[in-house]
């Protein structure tokens, strides 16, 4: 197991309390959930790249572990001891629901390009979303996606029978853990540092994450059937604590949302071709690795069970909710209309 990637609790509780006594005013901080030269980092670095060449400002950035995991370092910004912190909505749906909508199976296409399109130009996105974030005290610089889900297991799967009753492990969101129910599998919440071991000694028999993260994490040592289901993708989203985005200039306003675009487009540029580039990598690492590719008749057999999850969303979000995913089917309908 990676466990040098991990600090101690206790270590990591000695930093925040150190980053929260002090006070540097010249001195900005990011906290993101994944490691080095993973796609948040790469963000996260070209942001800082942005910040520090058009001001007089040092940002520092903080991996994953370094102040904790994905609730901690929220938990940090909506505090304001960090200014800026990068959260997926599989950890943010459990206090904006709304986000959930990620997790709708089989929503978003599994075209890259058509995906980078949708969020380039979708009103949801652009526009909803960030008042949604702004009800939480947080100001949201982007919302990016990552690459598309796989998911790891004890052995191949092409059907949902194959999936039936197994431990899959999920984010702590309710609606990752509604698709997985009707999979007919078992959603188990585990927080990220404990899969690796989860997997290698049993306790769970399957997990979903993009496949640079199961290379980087090194996932596919303890979990090597590699099962491309074209169901959904990872998102996340870059943003900063409100009071503190308030309080700085106009200008100084503006160059975060310049920084926040050009990480953007450095991180979309990068992400192209970053699936298979992964793939290679574990492939060269590991003869134990199968990957299996549904076909679309093995897909559909997946699909039939989404309008169960669309339905638990609209319970779990109400008329904000449906209002969103109204907007989110109408901005994706015309990205692939184009």
């Amino acid at each position: 197991m990676k466990s040098s990637r991990f600090l101690t609790h206790a270590a990591i509780g000695a930093l925040a309390l150190s980053l929260s006594s002090a006070a540097f005013a010249d001195t900005w901080r990011y906290a993101h959930e994944e490691f080095e030269d993973d796609v948040q980092d790469v963000y996260a670095m070209a942001f800082k790249d942005h910040i520090e060449a058009n001001s007089d400002y040092t940002l520092e950035v903080y991996r994953f572990g370094e102040l904790g995991e994905s609730d901690d370092i929220m938990e940090q910004a909506q505090n304001g001891i960090i200014e800026f912190v990068n959260q997926s909505p599989g950890f943010s749906g459990a206090w904006l629901p709304a986000a959930q909508i990620f997790f709708v199976p089989y929503l978003l296409p599994t075209d890259e390009q058509t995906v980078l399109e949708f969020f380039d130009q979708s009103v949801a996105i652009n526009e909803i979303f960030p008042e949604l974030y702004a009800e939480h005290g947080l100001e949201l610089l982007k919302m990016y996606p990552e690459g598309e889900m796989v998911v790891t297991a004890d052995e191949p799967f092409t059907s949902p029978s194959g999936i039936q009753g197994k431990n899959i492990r999920v984010m702590t969101n309710p609606l990752l853990s509604a698709t997985y129910n009707a999979f007919g599998a078992t959603p188990t919440p585990l927080p990220w540092g404990e899969v690796y071991g989860g997997l290698q000694t049993g306790l769970i028999d399957g997990q979903e994450n993009p496949i640079f993260w199961i290379q980087s994490g090194g996932l596919y040592e303890v979990s090597p059937n590699l099962v491309f289901t074209g169901h959904g993708w990872f998102v996340t989203a870059s943003m900063a604590n409100q009071d503190f985005f308030n309080s700085l200039s106009a200008d100084d306003q503006q160059m975060v949302r310049d920084a926040a675009d050009h990480a953007y487009a450095v991180t979309m540029e990068h992400i192209q071709g970053l699936a298979d580039e992964s793939l290679e990598l574990i492939l060269e690492s590991s003869d134990e690795v199968t990957v299996t590719r549904l076909n679309e008749e093995q897909i559909d057999e997946f699909r039939a069970l989404a309008p169960a999850v669309e339905e638990r969303y609209l319970e779990l979000t109400g008329e904000d909710g449906a209002m969103l995913l109204e907007q989110f089917k109408a901005d994706l309908e015309a990205v692939q209309s184009n």
